[in-house]
């Protein structure tokens, strides 16, 4: 007797295995990217605003504030810098420094010694590292909003398998992040295919991830975009907002054949206060390479 029939259609994974997948996915890909550099361009704008009177036609971000009005032309910034993820040997988590070795064209004298201290100088393994990673990462940010956020994979924090129990995730059918929605036109590194599970995802647990300027908690919320059968990420979405400031970093993978691996090549970022003020930013990555340090000391930033 002969039949035929259909065969019946795969079940898709559940969504705990996908999470445990990506999981394990976040896990080796930090140990593969420690000690690779890419080098970032990267755009920071602050946008214009209507003045009030009393405020000059033309002056500096700080002029502006403290004659309470707002910006008449953006002020633009073009940093270009060498990217690396490293791993405090202190507390072991993981951070990405932003070595900043040009600013609007002009060269940064210090771009050598900053790697130095943080990373080969041994008495900063008794301080905290990964406190003068972010600070020295940030020190370029221009505008009133104070952020140490902005690095592409500071997201994928939120997968690792410590940090998942503190988020509530769940499945949605959006495709395309808030923040590149708004362009007017979708770039071709954010979009994905009908295959990729877009995930979301909202921090539930106090002793948040991201804290404000006075230590308050700041939950995080937003999506992830991930192959479910493998847990590869391809696109971050991240928002941190309170009654202060709304915050929205994006951030698109893609595979780097030299490496064999997915690598950020694009970030995009908006920040709002409540005052009316506006930060809009555009990093991309190439120039994916190994890490290297001529000197004798020892390196205190373990892979």
């Amino acid at each position: 007797m002969s039949f035929l029939a259909r065969p019946a259609p795969a079940r898709p994974a559940p969504l705990d295995t996908v999470l445990e997948r990506a999981g394990a996915y976040v896990a080796e890909f930090q140990r593969q990217l420690s000690g690779i550099v890419a080098e970032e361009r990267y755009v920071q704008e602050v946008k214009a605003f209507a003045r009030r009177s009393g405020c000059p036609a033309t002056a500096t971000y700080t002029a502006i504030l403290r004659c309470q009005g707002q910006l008449t032309t953006p002020i633009r910034l073009e940093l270009k810098s060498d990217l690396l993820l490293v791993q405090s040997a202190a507390s072991r988590k993981w951070v990405q420094f932003r070595d900043v070795f040009e600013a609007d064209g002009v060269s940064v004298r210090d771009r050598a010694e900053r790697l130095t201290r943080l990373f080969l100088n041994e008495s900063a393994a008794s301080r905290d590292q990964v406190g003068a990673i972010l600070k020295e990462s940030a020190r370029y940010n221009i505008g009133d909003i104070q952020r140490n956020i902005n690095t592409p994979v500071f997201a994928l924090q939120i997968l690792e398998r410590s940090n998942q129990p503190r988020f509530k995730f769940k499945r949605t059918n959006d495709r395309v992040p808030d923040g590149v929605k708004k362009e007017p036109a979708v770039s071709a590194a954010f979009r994905t295919s009908i295959e990729v599970w877009a995930i979301e995802y909202e921090e539930k647990q106090p002793g948040t991830l991201i804290r404000t300027t006075d230590y308050r908690d700041l939950p995080s919320r937003g999506r992830f975009w991930i192959e479910p059968d493998t847990g590869r990420v391809l696109i971050s979405e991240l928002v941190a907002r309170n009654r202060a400031v709304h915050g929205t970093v994006d951030v698109s993978y893609q595979s780097e054949p030299l490496l064999g691996l997915l690598v950020p090549i694009e970030m995009r970022e908006r920040y709002d206060d409540q005052r009316g003020a506006r930060i809009e930013a555009v990093a991309t990555y190439g120039r994916f390479r190994q890490f290297q340090v001529n000197t004798s000391e020892t390196f205190l930033i373990k892979r």
